[in-house]
């Protein structure tokens, strides 16, 4: 089934040209003009992630954040590029924040990074190998029955591994899907956090595998 994405912007040359960009890419895209018609949108079809414009009449795309309290992801396509705009889309929830002008083809690439990141966290249950096990809905671990303190970060990478096994993530590939778009991450960060998670999930740390000059992935047999 084709992930859903809401676009909310007034100008409609913007949101035809989203449009065809997000349907070339796979997605089912509709497009609505205010903030109004956006939760009525929302009240009745359930969307994978919202592209919301802030300044239009009516209610502001952060008036609209603010109602939604974080049940969609949230990317801000705005003119509003100053730094307290910034953190005030993200103190709203926002999963990205892109200011215009923007290269459409940038747009695409961080819906697919959101909904990668964001659709792993969400899907509720439990993903599991042997003694490792993971309850994505309480975003806990526990080895062998014990429950092991994991970060945030520590434990979205270990998810999108263990979410597709023997699928082999390069370090951009980890950083976009599990670290904020506005964080600089080096490929350092990347592989100081994989050395952690090995640590904390031995003796099962064996099936973390590295593939030199590609990246990491997870080679032991799951459960979803």
């Amino acid at each position: 089934m084709k992930q859903k994405i809401l676009i909310v912007d007034d100008e409609q040359d913007l949101c035809d040209i989203l449009l065809l960009n997000l349907s070339v890419a796979g997605y089912d895209a509709v497009a609505v003009n205010s903030g109004e018609e956006a939760l009525q949108q929302l009240r009745e079809t359930a969307y994978d992630l919202v592209l919301l414009d802030v300044m239009m009449p009516g209610l502001s795309g952060f008036d609209v954040a603010e109602r939604l309290q974080g049940r969609v992801p949230i990317i801000f396509l705005t003119a509003l590029g100053t730094e307290d705009c910034v953190l005030q889309g993200f103190r709203l929830g926002a999963d990205d924040y892109i200011a215009k002008p923007f290269s459409v083809k940038q747009v695409v690439a961080r819906v697919k990074a959101v909904l990668a990141r964001t659709t792993s966290v969400r899907h509720a249950g439990v993903v599991a190998c042997e003694g490792l096990t993971m309850q994505t809905d309480t975003k806990t671990l526990s080895v062998d029955g014990i429950r092991v303190a994991f970060t945030k970060t520590e434990f979205l990478v270990l998810q999108l591994l263990m979410s597709q096994p023997g699928h082999v993530f390069s370090r951009q590939e980890l950083i976009d899907h599990c670290w904020p778009s506005d964080v600089v991450v080096t490929d350092r960060t990347v592989d100081v956090n994989i050395t952690r998670i090995r640590k904390k999930i031995r003796p099962y740390d064996r099936y973390l595998v590295t593939r030199q000059g590609f990246g990491y992935c997870f080679e032991g047999g799951t459960d979803l």
